[in-house]
């Protein structure tokens, strides 16, 4: 039995999809099937119920969740040990986040606690929200740091995992402003009868804060008509291209205050299409490296 079986099957469990859960794990979907059906060999028994539809686990399959899940903590644990008394780790602060979060909250964070870095190497990867959190969940990484919203809740037990909230933000629509600080586009406009549709920077759905701004459109009760010409997986990216006139996005109000305040951006509507969120850290609630434990000590101050 090897180790990826069980992870492989933990993510199963979780995303209720081989498709999903084979893109997540980076495998073709025929491959990611031969990995469960090994598991289930060795189990001698099925874990996965037949049939089409969402995924759903066999009786024997609820019941080895939660073992599979100890096992894999228990291995991650056993490694951070062995790291740790051959002297790799203890100096190590190991954190996933998204691209967006790494260019503003980690940076700050990296000016403000500069001294941890004098005797320890910060080691940040940027993933998907989703990949994120399983990195966490397989002990890869000593802390997540992660969008907090009821449209893109993620799923940690409580029991393994503590978090600080690190700060609030929120999306708000913004478009290059004109010369007299108006910006180019307004969704006021985009609600009158025969009014053209407003351009729409989207951020891609494999983006916390795209699925966040897609949720909130789709609820909206008043939803400006808005006409998709542009798709991106980078908030670098749609800041540039709101930034050039292209048209309106949802962008977070910490990237882009600054510009409405100096008038090279602008809102493009009210407050009721802001989408507040919060960011949060995560970490487990076993002990970590000792550079780990003194960079959650600076962030919470206690």
């Amino acid at each position: 039995m090897q180790s990826k079986w069980l992870e492989d099957f933990l993510l199963l469990a979780q995303e209720r999809s081989f498709t999903r859960a084979a893109e997540l794990r980076h495998v073709t979907h025929p491959a990611f099937g031969r990995r469960i059906r090994a598991l289930e060999e060795w189990a001698g028994t099925p874990l996965i119920e037949a049939g089409g539809g969402p995924v759903r686990l066999t009786p024997a399959g609820e019941a080895f969740r939660d073992t599979a899940e100890q096992m894999v903590r228990t291995l991650a644990q056993s490694h951070d040990e062995l790291q740790a008394v051959a002297g790799r780790q203890a100096h190590v602060i190991t954190l996933a986040t998204g691209r967006t979060l790494a260019r503003t909250i980690v940076a700050d964070w990296l000016a403000r606690y500069g001294s941890v870095l004098q005797t320890a190497q910060m080691r940040i990867v940027t993933r998907t929200l989703d990949e994120t959190v399983h990195m966490l969940q397989r002990g890869e990484v000593s802390f997540a740091l992660l969008y907090h919203h009821a449209a893109i809740a993620v799923r940690l037990d409580g029991r393994q995992f503590s978090y600080l909230t690190v700060m609030s933000d929120k999306l708000v629509p913004v478009a290059r402003a004109d010369a007299e600080g108006k910006p180019l586009f307004a969704l006021a406009q985009a609600l009158l009868p025969g009014a053209s549709p407003v351009p729409y920077l989207a951020f891609s759905h494999s983006m916390a804060l795209g699925r966040l701004a897609e949720d909130h459109l789709a609820s909206h009760p008043l939803w400006p008509r808005l006409r998709r010409c542009i798709e991106c997986d980078s908030a670098d990216a749609n800041y540039e291209y709101v930034l050039k006139g292209l048209g309106v996005a949802w962008m977070p109000w910490s990237m882009v205050q600054r510009d409405c305040q100096d008038g090279r951006l602008a809102l493009a509507g009210d407050g009721s299409l802001d989408v507040h969120f919060d960011v949060r850290l995560y970490r487990p609630k076993r002990r970590l490296s000792t550079a780990a434990e003194q960079f959650w000590t600076d962030i919470t101050g206690q």
